[in-house]
C-alpha cells in the first residue's frame, strides 16, 4: 500500500494542472490555492490553468483524466485561496521581509518589487485584488501586505472579494466553455496553454516596461 502511495505521488506533476486534479481532485484545489497565496514557496504552481481545467472538467460528457463536481471545486478553490492569503498576510505581519530576504528565487523578488508598485501605484485595496490575476505577485503581495502592516480589516476585505472574483470568475469561465463547445476535451491542452500565456502576459509587459525604463533612465544621466 505504502509502495503504490509513493508511486502515485512520484508520478504527478505538480506544474501540470490535469495531473494535479487527476491525483487529488477537489482536495488539490485547496491545497495548491492554498500554497500559492499563502506560503512563498508555491509561487511556480499553476494557479490559473488549474482553476480553469478544474472547470472545464465539471462539464458532463467532458473526457478528460477525471470528472469533477462543480460545486466541490468551487468550494475548495476558495476556501484555499481565502485561506490562503489570510495566512500569507499574519506570516508577512511575523516577519515577511525576513523571510523574503532569505530565498534566493529571482522571480520573488521580481514578484516583491512588483507588489510593492502596485501598492503604491493603486492603493491597498485596488493593489490586493489586482494581484489576485497576476502569477507570483499574488504570493508574495499577501505576506507583504502584512509586512508594511497594512490594515487587518482592509486587507480581510478585498482579499476576500479578490479572491471571490479571481478563483469563480476562472472555474466557472472554463464550466462554460465546456458547455458550449462540443468535444471541448480534444481542445484541452491548448485551452490550458493558452491560459497559461494570458496569465503570465501581465508579467511579460510589466518586464518590458522595466526595461524601458531603465533605458530611459540610462539615456538621460
Amino acid at each position: 500500500m505504502a509502495a503504490a502511495q509513493f508511486a502515485v505521488a512520484q508520478a504527478v506533476n505538480v506544474l501540470d494542472a490535469g495531473s494535479l486534479l487527476s491525483a487529488f481532485g477537489a482536495f488539490g484545489i485547496a491545497v495548491v490555492m492554498f500554497a500559492e497565496t499563502g506560503l512563498l514557496v508555491g509561487f511556480f504552481l499553476p494557479g490559473d490553468s488549474l482553476l480553469f481545467t478544474a472547470g472545464l472538467l465539471c462539464v458532463p460528457g467532458v473526457h478528460g483524466s477525471v470528472h469533477l463536481s462543480l460545486p466541490q471545486v468551487l468550494a475548495a478553490a476558495v476556501v484555499g485561496a481565502l485561506l490562503g492569503a489570510q495566512t500569507g498576510y499574519w506570516l508577512g505581519r511575523r516577519g515577511g521581509r525576513a523571510l523574503l530576504a532569505r530565498s534566493r528565487a529571482k522571480k520573488l523578488h521580481e514578484g516583491a518589487a512588483r507588489a510593492e508598485e502596485l501598492l503604491a501605484r493603486y492603493g491597498h485595496a485596488k493593489a490586493v485584488v489586482l494581484a489576485r490575476f497576476v502569477p507570483v505577485v499574488r504570493t508574495v503581495l499577501n505576506p507583504l501586505a502584512g509586512a508594511l502592516d497594512v490594515p487587518v480589516r482592509v486587507f480581510t476585505l478585498w482579499q476576500v472579494i479578490g479572491g471571490l472574483v479571481w478563483t469563480i470568475g476562472l472555474v466557472l469561465g472554463g464550466y462554460a466553455l465546456g458547455s458550449s463547445v462540443p468535444n471541448v476535451d480534444r481542445y484541452l491542452l491548448p485551452l490550458v496553454a493558452l491560459v497559461v500565456v494570458l496569465s503570465l502576459t501581465p508579467i511579460a509587459l510589466e518586464a518590458r516596461r522595466a526595461r524601458a525604463r531603465r533605458a530611459s533612465e540610462g539615456a538621460s544621466s
